[in-house]
This record gives structure tokens, sequence and C-alpha cells, in this order.
């Protein structure tokens, strides 16, 4: 199967690094218009750097639409139709498939995916959704490709701008910060403000995935009663913190519905 991008940003860096590193050593092309780009593609990735678009097109089995939303249609609307089966995935967020799935033709069958940049170290989440006029072997080669980089899951459609809201990697990223910067503010030094704030996020959702245990027992062996802990956890409810949690997501999916909408 030969898989080509349609972009070469980002995400398509994370995804070829993913997949290179999981041993997958199929034929992968990328189109972009930025010669630097494909340059470096090739060279770190071995991809075929092919900056015509017509031609990159003709390449594929299976096309992934990897450009910002706002692009999405001007450059499906430059490929006009694919003249055979293609399996076409936009990573494009806010764009459903009902946008979609009339566009390059009948012979193109769609899906979309939302990777984790994180898919770049085998680690990914990813959310897929297909279009029903997917055949169920088709199904299966878009969760293969994205089960490489990590873990894959299919949800309905409707899920979508809720899960590209609260998947991001920056939520862990922001935290992080957050939880480091008062750190330092109060007084620890700032080398041993990140080490505290990483252990106290990535490493306990790490024994929190590795013990199997729920979330509310490994809280309450956390926080004992009347401990610091529990003051904490505490004063986080009261200054409105799963409140925060709330409207922060709901900001995300109105502007996913901002960026369908424009579409």
């Amino acid at each position: 199967m030969k898989i080509v991008f349609l972009g070469g940003g980002h995400i398509t860096r994370a995804l070829l690094a993913g997949l290179r590193d999981s041993g997958d050593h199929r034929f992968i092309a990328v189109h972009d218009r930025n010669a630097d780009k494909l340059r470096r593609l090739q060279r770190d990735f071995g991809a075929v750097a092919e900056p015509d678009l017509r031609r990159a097109v003709c390449l594929a089995d299976m096309l992934l639409v990897a450009v910002r939303p706002a692009g999405v249609h001007d450059l499906l609307a430059q490929i006009g139709r694919v003249e055979r089966p293609t399996v076409a995935v936009s990573l494009a967020a806010g764009l459903p498939l009902r946008q979609l799935r009339h566009t390059l033709g009948p012979q193109a069958r769609w899906a979309r995916a939302m990777p984790s940049p994180v898919c770049r170290e085998g680690r990914g989440l990813t959310a897929i959704t297909c279009d029903r006029a997917m055949t169920a072997r088709e199904r299966n080669l878009v969760r293969g490709l994205f089960a490489r980089l990590g873990t894959a899951v299919v949800i309905p459609e409707r899920e979508f701008d809720v899960f590209s809201t609260a998947y991001s990697p920056s939520q862990g990223y922001y935290a992080v910060n957050a939880l480091a910067t008062a750190a330092r503010k109060l007084g620890l030094n700032a080398k041993v403000a990140r080490l505290a704030a990483a252990h106290a996020l990535a490493d306990a959702i790490q024994e929190w995935r590795a013990s199997g245990a729920s979330l509310e027992v490994l809280m309450q062996e956390a926080a004992t009663p009347g401990g610091i802990a529990a003051t904490v956890m505490a004063a986080k409810d009261r200054d409105g913190y799963p409140k925060i949690m709330e409207r922060s997501l709901r900001a995300g999916i109105e502007r996913a519905q901002q960026m369908r909408v424009r579409g």
C-alpha cells in the first residue's frame, strides 16, 4: 500500500517518525509547496518528495490530508477527482465527513483521524471515524496504520470535537508548567519545581495505567484525610478547578464548530 501525505508540517513529521521507528518501511510520499520541508522529510525518513500535487495523488492508495483546516477545501478542489480507489483520511480538526464525502469523486472513501504528536515516540493516541461508504477492509487499513503509532480508538463522529479538545498533550504540558510556576513562586528552585510537577502528573499517570487501579482509589491512597494533598485538592475544588476544566473544553468545542461553519 502506497501512502501519500498532502502537507509536510509538524503532524506529518511526527507520523513519519513514529511509523519508521515502528519498523514500517512502506512506500511513503509527501507533497508540499515548501521544497525545504520535502528535502528534510526525504533525508530524515526516506519519504519520496513529490512537489507536484497531481502526481502525488496519483501515487496514493491511502491519502492523508495533513494541512490546516482552512486550506483543506481549496486543496481538494485543486485535486478534483481521484481516478482509482483511494482511502482518504483527513487529519483536519473541525471538518466533518459530510463536508468531505462528496469531494475527490466516488473512488475516494473518507475517514477522519485525530492523531497526537506524541505518536512520534510510539505512545500516541488517535481517534478515528469512518464514513459509511468505507468497507471493513478499508476501515482496518486506517486503524492498522494508526495502531502502529500507539493506541487507536474508533469513536462516533459526534464525539470528535470533545475528543479533540481533551486529548491534546498541550493539556499535560500546560498543567506541568502551571504547577511548576506556582511552586517556583512559592520558593522552590526552577529545576526541582519542574521535576516535582512532572512527577506529580506524568509519573502518577503512568502508575495509574500500570496498576489498573481506579483513579478514586489512587486519589484516596495519595491524599490522607486532613493531610497536605487532601487540603490541596479541596482548595482546587473550592476555587472551581473542575468548572475551569469544563469551560476550557467548551471553548475548544466552540472553536471546532466555528471551523466547521467556515469550511
